[in-house]
């Protein structure tokens, strides 16, 4: 049976309607996620690289742990989002082998230097840096097996149009996993603004098309929050 016509347009109406407010929403407080009500944090600059460097980590962070975490195959592709000095991407060159490959994506090109230092140092030949974008981390669509995000999600400016941007990224049955210090627990000595806690993690993320799929505790200090595409 078919509708009236009114009944019909009526409907697109409503439904143009929402998608309407919906956008109103996203662009309604510049710097608050408009789901979840989150303050994005400000992004750590290229000077703080040191930080990233320092000999605590390896007791706070336990980096080897969270790569061993993400059950890499040799020959697999990722990305290390937010890269930063290429800490990680080094360990994820190791995990994937010289018939993989790292992306190691930052926005900042003094980072993508210290990158560049570092694969010239460590003569790494499987790492590629990638100057990305605040709204785009320029990888290639249906490329990516794994994208890591260490403690980088919080500070993303624009995180719904990046997310969207990750997931074409990644492969059908890709993961994008993000490491972030728990907001949960108020003695984990990092500033409010620079943690997530589980269930914003979830909101935002499910929201744009991802599933929570795992969430792994055996970080000191640190949330493993793995998502597939939904």
């Amino acid at each position: 049976m078919h509708k009236p016509v009114g009944l019909v347009l009526l409907s697109a109406m409503f439904a143009l309607a929402g998608t309407l407010a919906v956008e109103a929403q996203r662009a309604a407080t510049p710097g608050v996620h408009p789901i979840s009500g989150r303050r994005y944090a400000g992004v750590m600059s290229w000077e703080g690289a040191p930080w990233l460097e320092r000999s605590e980590r390896v007791q706070e962070e336990e980096p080897d742990i969270a790569i061993k975490a993400l059950n890499l195959t040799p020959g697999a592709v990722v990305a290390d989002v937010g890269a930063g000095s290429g800490y990680m991407s080094e360990k994820l060159a190791a995990a994937v082998g010289p018939t993989g490959k790292v992306y190691a994506n930052d926005i900042q090109p003094q980072m993508i230097q210290f990158i560049r230092q570092r694969i010239a140092e460590r003569k790494l030949t499987n790492i590629e840096p990638v100057l990305g974008a605040v709204n785009d981390p320029k990888l290639p669509e249906g490329a990516i097996d794994l994208i890591l995000m260490v403690d980088v999600y919080h500070e993303l400016q624009e995180p719904q149009v990046m997310l969207a941007a990750l997931r074409r990224a990644l492969k059908p049955q890709g993961r994008l996993v993000l490491l972030e210090y728990r907001k949960e627990d108020p003695n984990i000595p990092i500033r409010p603004e620079h943690k997530m806690s589980v269930a914003e993690a979830k909101l935002e993320l499910e929201a744009e098309g991802f599933a929570l799929t795992k969430v792994d505790e055996t970080l000191p200090r640190q949330h493993i929050l793995i998502f597939t595409r939904r």
